[in-house]
């Protein structure tokens, strides 16, 4: 873990970037308190799996039949 005062993190903002690409946090502190964390963002990827949700869903025989009288008013 690296802390930087809020100067030296406008400075070298590319070049902790890198640090914390390649896994390391840098802690920017104000005055010697801490202030904020830099951490690489996690990448969430899910595999998908086709077919997984099948039977899960119905849609009815009349889906695309003429709807109600009263819904069609609600279209003119």
């Amino acid at each position: 873990m690296i802390t930087v005062n809020t100067h030296e993190a406008k400075t070298q903002l590319s070049r902790l970037l890198a640090l914390v690409r390649h896994g390391e946090e840098v802690i920017i502190a104000r005055s010697g308190k801490p202030v904020a964390r830099l951490v690489p963002v996690k990448q969430h990827t899910v595999r998908r799996e086709p077919g997984t949700d099948k039977g899960k869903a119905h849609v009815a025989d009349d889906f695309n039949g003429p709807l109600p009288e009263e819904f069609q008013t609600f279209f003119k």
